[in-house]
């Protein structure tokens, strides 16, 4: 064989082997753009692309009302000093807020459940354990909130409605579960920061000056904080002088369908 000839077949079997390669990156391409035309329209509808993330299900941070309207509501986990001294400032004011509790709280204080039922509060659940709900199973999940409601039911006779998850720890299972289990997810969107023991004066300018204190806003306190209960009153009497209403939360809330913005306001449906 010639030289020449050796040098065209070198040559052919090159091109040969690129156009190969070239078909096989066209077909790849091809397959691709109809895997996705085909994954945004089924019998001209459009769904969900197949790798984006599910939404996020939001608790209620806050709600969307143009009232002036705002909730108080107290965490009641662990110590339960002031828990008769709140129930007396509360009541002083006319103001109705929302206990939430948990099962141990319930087992160790009945009659402080029953005082805060009969005062005409809302009694909220906490979870049985006060444990990070993202971290169970949603059959856990459910246990955590049936336990506590049923121990409320027998205490008072109340179906408790709303949850609160402890440490603020949710993930889409603990949303969900909680909807199943006939309960409306509770967060806030103003933390009292009465936990931290920062003292008296520090807690109320956190609260009264806060930057997302407004109409629909749910504000977090906690009943065995060391100075919440002495910074209430002025507490109380400052959210009132700047025209709001305090409400328990079941007040503040709007019942049926409704979804979340990006940040957790609850809007009617």
């Amino acid at each position: 064989m010639t030289e020449k000839k050796k040098l065209f077949r070198k040559h052919w079997k090159l091109t040969e082997s690129a156009s190969h390669h070239l078909r096989g990156i066209g077909l790849v391409c091809l397959c691709a753009l109809l895997f996705l035309a085909g994954s945004l329209y089924t019998k001209d509808q459009i769904v969900t692309v197949s790798n984006m993330q599910p939404q996020k299900e939001l608790p209620i941070y806050c709600v969307q009302t143009d009232a002036p309207k705002i909730a108080l509501s107290f965490d009641a986990a662990w110590g339960n000093e002031d828990t008769s001294k709140i129930l007396e400032i509360l009541a002083s004011h006319q103001v109705k807020a929302t206990f939430f509790m948990t099962g141990g709280w319930v087992a160790s204080f009945p009659e402080d459940v029953k005082k805060i039922a009969a005062a005409g509060h809302d009694l909220g659940n906490h979870s049985e354990n006060h444990k990070n709900m993202s971290q169970l199973s949603a059959a856990d999940c459910m246990q955590e909130i049936k336990k506590v409601h049923e121990k409320v039911k027998l205490l008072t006779g109340t179906d408790m409605t709303l949850f609160r998850p402890p440490y603020g720890d949710y993930d889409n299972k603990v949303i969900q579960t909680t909807r199943e289990c006939g309960y409306y997810p509770i967060q806030w969107d103003v933390d009292s920061l009465d936990w931290k023991d920062y003292g008296v004066d520090s807690i109320i300018k956190t609260v009264t000056e806060h930057k997302h204190l407004g109409n629909g806003s749910i504000i977090l306190m906690h009943n065995g904080a060391k100075y919440t209960a002495q910074a209430l009153d002025t507490i109380i009497t400052t959210l009132q002088s700047k025209g709001y209403e305090l409400v328990p939360i079941s007040q503040l809330i709007h019942r049926g369908e409704y979804h979340c913005d990006h940040e957790g306001r609850q809007i009617p449906d």
